[in-house]
This record gives structure tokens, C-alpha cells and sequence, in this order.
């Protein structure tokens, strides 16, 4: 297999700390960098996967939303008691829980 030449630039600290941390793992620079970033290549893909499909989710919530005409506000007596407790544990999902005194009023 070719080989491919990369160059980088960096100052000459960093250049050492790297140097140290190949010779610690039994490495010249070249093999020790390539295994840095295949590691965080790996790791940044396996996240990529395991938050594919709640991104398109989100992409998808994000369309329809766009799709949307804008509504009129609603009012806390509006709403059913169902709707406000759905209201409310949807807020503690993204706000984390609150206490009853933060509560009062809050619909939406």
C-alpha cells in the first residue's frame, strides 16, 4: 500500500509533548499520531451512529415545525389539567424538575 506524506505545523512545545508521549508508547511520531486521530475518528463515528437516528428525529420535528403556521398563544386555563401535567413533565425534560412554587402558572 503507498504511503501518503501529511505535513503539519505546531509550535515547538507542543512538538515535544508529542514527541514524549510516542517515546512513552514505544512509538516514532508518524505511528503515534496516526493512532491519535484513528482513535478520535473512531470515537467521533461511533457517536455519529449512536445519535443518527435522534438527529434525523430532530431534523424531521424540525421540518414540520417549519411547515407550520404560527399558532396563537395559550393561556394556562386553556388548557385541560392532562395537557398542563404534559406540558409540565415536557419542561422538566428539557429543564430538569422544578419545585411546586416554580410551577405556578406555568403552561407554556
Amino acid at each position: 500500500m503507498a504511503k501518503t506524506r501529511i505535513s503539519i505545523s505546531l509550535d515547538s512545545a507542543h512538538a515535544e509533548r508529542i514527541r514524549a508521549h510516542a517515546e512513552r508508547a514505544g512509538m516514532d511520531v508518524s505511528a503515534y499520531l496516526v493512532n491519535a486521530a484513528t482513535r478520535q475518528m473512531a470515537e467521533v463515528e461511533a457517536a455519529e451512529a449512536q445519535f443518527a437516528r435522534v438527529d434525523a428525529m430532530i431534523a424531521a420535528a424540525e421540518s414540520e415545525a417549519a411547515a407550520l403556521s404560527p399558532s396563537t398563544e395559550v393561556a394556562d386555563a386553556d388548557l385541560t389539567e392532562q395537557e398542563r401535567r404534559e406540558v409540565r413533565e415536557a419542561l422538566e425534560l428539557v429543564y430538569g424538575p422544578t419545585t411546586p412554587a416554580t410551577r405556578t402558572g406555568d403552561a407554556a
